[in-house]
């Protein structure tokens, strides 16, 4: 493995931890909490000042960073203490941090569309002799692939993906003069492809159809790329839940690596394949998976579960029906120490 993708991947989550560290602290002083320190970087400090309340540092550590507000763990009696803030300042701190996150992924994603031709989308090329869901009312050549299965297909590769989990029937929805037009319960059944062999499937040929990229359209779709970006970790989660993936299907660290090679060297040689810069393609393709990266970074942020800002968040949503209910409130030390 690569050391350059090694130290592409440790940057990536660097600067991804430290954006994600700045939101919580923008948050806090927009908020009026004491920060008493902002660090980029961990490890031992390679500069550092103090500016009024707070110490900005720099550390040698490109993994991350920290936000250190007062009171995060107990009551210092300090009121501008992040415990002695309200229910609404207290949820907007929480979740700035994944929120600069998702407009990380967001700007890398306009930066990359900003020099794009077309977008490309699923739509159906052709359909296989066995289908009888055609016609008016039904599937057509040319129809752009909307939906299948309530999940939107924003980009090409969409439709091949979802109906590869999907089970004995799809529900199709397609637009088509401008009509969203929606297929109920297309059967998988022996069809035939179109070197005429038989296979099982719902006798799609998904194909593709272009987008002009108008300056409408690459702010557009750089909405449903982000968009597309969060549908991936919920679809992700349901499959797991559903026992249609395994753990072994999630990526680690060593195939996250893995990935960001992989990508790099792909691009890199289909540019070069085609007279172009290689590294830039290499360097454009390692930033769109850093978009991946950070979006879905933003949304496992979010969930309910201990040590993250949405498990913080669930006990800030608890806490404030235990006040309503009990006209109690959760101890901060019991918290804290979930939170951990």
């Amino acid at each position: 493995m690569s050391i350059v993708y090694i130290l592409a991947a440790i940057l990536i989550f660097g600067i991804l931890i430290a954006v994600h560290e700045l939101g919580h602290f923008l948050a806090a002083k927009f908020c009026g909490v004491q920060v008493n320190e902002f660090s980029i970087g961990m490890g031992p400090a390679l500069w550092k000042r103090q500016k009024g309340e707070t110490l900005y540092s720099l550390r040698l550590l490109p993994i991350g960073g920290y936000c250190a507000m007062e009171g995060e763990g107990e009551d210092t009696g300090n009121t501008r203490s992040f415990v002695r803030q309200g229910f609404l300042k207290k949820l907007v701190i929480l979740a700035a941090g994944a929120f600069m996150n998702f407009i990380a992924g967001l700007l890398i994603i306009a930066i990359l569309f900003s020099s794009a031709q077309v977008f490309w989308v699923d739509s159906i090329a052709n359909l296989a002799p066995e289908v009888t869901q055609t016609g008016a009312s039904g599937l057509m050549p040319g129809d752009q692939i909307y939906k299948v299965n309530g999940w939107r297909t924003y980009f090409s590769g969409d439709a091949q993906m979802f109906l590869g989990y999907s089970g004995d029937t799809a529900d199709i929805e397609v637009i088509r003069d401008g009509q969203h037009i929606t297929v109920q319960e297309l059967l998988r059944q022996t069809c035939t492809d179109q070197q005429g062999k038989p296979y099982q499937g719902f006798g799609l040929y998904v194909g593709r159809q272009a987008i002009t990229a108008t300056a409408w359209n690459k702010l557009s779709y750089s909405w449903n790329q982000a968009k597309d970006f969060v549908q991936l970790v919920w679809f992700s989660l349901v499959q797991l839940v559903q026992g249609n993936a395994g753990l072994n299907d999630l990526s680690g660290p060593v195939g996250i690596v893995t990935t960001i090679q992989n990508v790099g060297s792909e691009a890199q040689q289909e540019a070069e394949s085609n007279n172009e810069n290689g590294l830039l393609a290499a360097a454009e393709s390692i930033a769109y998976f850093a978009a991946l990266i950070a979006v879905n970074l933003s949304v496992m942020n979010l969930l309910p579960l201990p040590a993250l800002d949405g498990g913080r968040i669930l006990f800030l949503l608890v806490d404030a029906v235990a006040i309503k209910v009990f006209h109690r409130k959760i101890p901060e030390r019991f918290q804290a120490a979930v939170n951990a």
